[in-house]
């Protein structure tokens, strides 16, 4: 349990970090990552309103469908595309990327692929 909970606390730390050098884009909103051990979520966060703009997760009727059978990096990747396609419904192009404290490789930087696939650009 200690272990689960050292990493956890490490996590928040990278996060902090993370945040602090992201800051407060007043320019652009900002697209954050949670990953849990099964699921994807994604959202852009307007942080001057500290209001969500547009989400996705692997959890959406919309998306499940989709990543029915498929591994959890190509789950990310299809998540990415659908939360780029709905912040551009909102007019949003340009996000910054907040990996939430993980490091960019596998499910995050497979959403961050994604994403940019279809048109986001960070």
């Amino acid at each position: 349990m200690s272990e689960a909970r050292d990493r956890a606390t490490a996590r928040r730390r990278r996060h902090l970090r993370v945040r602090k050098r992201i800051g407060v884009a007043k320019d652009r909103p900002r697209l954050s990552v949670f990953r849990s051990s099964k699921q994807i979520y994604a959202q852009v966060i307007d942080d001057t309103e500290g209001r969500t703009l547009a989400a996705a997760s692997s959890l959406d009727k919309e998306v499940r469908d989709q990543v029915a059978g498929l591994k959890k990096v190509e789950q990310a990747k299809v998540v990415g595309e659908v939360l780029a396609r709905r912040a551009k419904a909102h007019g949003i192009d340009k996000v910054v990327f907040d990996r939430g404290g993980y490091k960019y490789h596998g499910r995050v930087r497979s959403l961050a692929e994604g994403a940019r696939a279809e048109g986001l650009e960070f």
